[in-house]
Formats: C-alpha cells, structure tokens, sequence
C-alpha cells in the first residue's frame, strides 16, 4: 500500500473545543508525544489560524508566538505547521511565526473563493515553505467546481490540496465523488479533513483514502470544533486493520489522548443534538459554540438558529452574523408573541 500522510490538527481544531486555551507547556507536551509517536506534521494555533485571536473569533489565551515557539521545541522531527485564512491572518502573521520555525502553512479559503490565497500561497512558496491549498465546506460545491478552485491553488504553487468537510455534512458517496475527481485532475497530492457531525469521521477518512487520497487530518480523542474530527488514534488502529501496518505507535497516541488531552476537555466530545445539527444543516463547525452562547441569550434553541444559518448558507469567517440571526429571530418571536 502506499505511504499515507497523516497531519494532527489537535492544537489547531482542538483549540475550538477548549477556547483557544492551550497553554505552551500543553503544546509542548502534546507535540512531543506525536513526535514519539511517529506523526510527521503537527499543526497549531488559534482555531480560526494565525491571527485568529479576536473578539469575532475569540481571544486566544496566550500568545501565537509563545504556542509555536514551544511547539517547534518540543518536536525532535515532526514538521509544525499553521493555518492561515486570508482576511483574518495576513503575510505579516505568516511572517512572523515562520521565522520561529513554522515550515508548513495550510491556506485556507471557502470552496469558491481558492483566488483569495494567491498571495499567501506564493508567498510561502518565496520563502521555501510548504504551502497547502485548504478547501472549507466543500459540501456546498459539487465536484466540478471544486476540482476548477483546486487547480488555481495548484497553479499558484500549492503542494498539496486539501478538500475539508469543514460542517461534517457529507455522505460518503460525496467524500468520494471530490476526492476522485480532485485525484483525476491534479497533479499535486490531495488531502481530507474530516469533522463527526453525521459520525462519520473515520468512515469518510477510510472512504477518501480508498478514493486515492494521499493526506489525511486527525485529532487526539477527535477534539475539535463540532463533534470533532476523526480520532487520531481510531483512525491509526483502523490503517493498522487495514493492512498499512505500523502507521504510527499505537500505544503512544492513545497514552497521550488518554492521559494528557482528555483532562484538558471542557466538556464531553460527543455528538449532541447541537453537534448533529451542524452536520444536517451544513453549518461551520466552529458555529456551535457560538450558538449556544446566542441562544442562551436571547432565549432560543440553538438548534433553530444553525438551521437558519444553513438556510442562509453560511461560511467560515461569518460568525458575526451568528448574534444577528439569533436577534431576527427573537424579534420575530417576541412580535408574533405580542400579535397574538
């Protein structure tokens, strides 16, 4: 079988599921751990990428810098990578945690608008980093549109291109539909992120790898934004049943979920009414807390508001317009209340 590339996003995914609260010593530990493990590429940073801490997005508990400069510490051979969605994190952001020792940076864009990193990506490319391509929601595209966005990502030199179920909404005749279309059509490697909305995290990974994916993303315990992502661990016994062999040490990562990540939890990973709701409207994962808090506040289930956000359609970078809906739709209630 061929060699597959597995990426952790823990420290970046997961930062959604504990508010961006990851201490450097935490990253530390952790990095270290899936260095011993064997994991070739750990990325890290404020769940919205390098830049990401704000009042919109949430602050992050302690600075970028401090995070990756313990991270690149901490690993004896993995390679420490960021995310970067441009609008929010800018070359000067990259420029920054690159000369600490950042050698990967993953650019990510909605599924339409792959235009937008064409600086970023070439710019990575200048300064002799790896540069992904990093396609969000692409549940809201159909194969041929995504296949047209990943190509400008690959002419603007990308190395690889990721296709991401950034709600957790799709099924996995649709995992395989992108991904093959993104095999036939490119002639960089192509990558899957897959979130647990629907449960079916490691089924759509398997699915993506069997469709000829060469990248695949992961999280110790699956921490991330939603119900997560597909558990690193999980997902390595699983490779190991199908006959990869070895990917990684086995006993090593499920020590360091066990032991090291699970504490760290704020609440139970687990695929909750608001998690489900995610993956069958189609929403961004990292909506859910942000609903929550919404809909506490004006009285609302949450539930009724990520489908109004799927209604709406919704991407990545709009959590602004979270407190906006929830508001419409308090006003709407309180005056059909009033009407009555």
């Amino acid at each position: 079988m061929k060699k597959l590339r597995i990426i952790d996003t823990t420290l970046r995914d997961g930062m959604h599921a504990v508010s961006h609260s990851f201490s450097p010593d935490q990253v530390a530990s952790i990095v270290q751990r899936l260095d011993a493990a064997g994991c070739g590429t750990i990325e890290l940073g404020h769940g919205d990428g390098i830049g990401g801490s704000s009042f919109q997005y949430g602050f992050s508990s302690y600075p970028e810098e401090e995070l990756v400069a313990a991270a690149v510490k901490a690993a004896a051979r993995a390679r420490i990578a960021v995310l970067l969605l441009p609008g929010i994190g800018t070359i000067e952001d990259l420029r920054r945690v690159e000369g600490l020792g950042v050698r990967t940076v993953r650019v990510a864009t909605h599924v339409t608008e792959a235009d937008v990193a064409q600086q970023h990506i070439e710019y990575a490319k200048s300064r002799g980093l790896e540069a992904v391509g990093f396609l969000m929601m692409t549940h809201m595209s159909e194969p041929a549109d995504i296949v047209r966005q990943a190509l400008l990502f690959q002419g603007y030199g990308a190395d690889l291109v990721y296709c991401a179920d950034s709600a957790g909404a799709l099924l996995p005749e649709g995992v395989r539909a992108r991904v093959a279309a993104l095999k036939d059509a490119l002639s960089v490697p192509v990558g899957f992120h897959a979130h647990n909305n629907l449960g079916l995290a490691i089924g759509n990974s398997i699915v993506a790898i069997e469709a000829g994916a060469d990248s695949i993303d992961c999280t110790l315990r699956g921490l991330g934004a939603g119900a997560g992502n597909a558990p690193h661990e999980v997902l390595v016994a699983v490779l190991e049943r199908m006959g990869y062999g070895q990917v990684e040490d086995l006993y090593t990562l499920e020590d360091c979920a066990e032991d090291v990540v699970k504490p760290l939890m704020r609440r139970p990973l687990e695929i909750d009414k608001h998690a489900l709701t995610i993956g069958y409207a189609g929403v961004y994962g990292s909506f859910l807390l942000h609903a929550r808090r919404a809909a506490e506040r004006y009285g609302l289930d949450a539930r009724d508001i990520l489908v109004e956000l799927g209604r709406l359609k919704t991407v990545g970078g709009q959590e602004d317009m979270i407190l906006d809906v929830a508001h419409r739709m308090h006003m709407k209630s309180e005056s059909g209340r009033k009407g009555s």
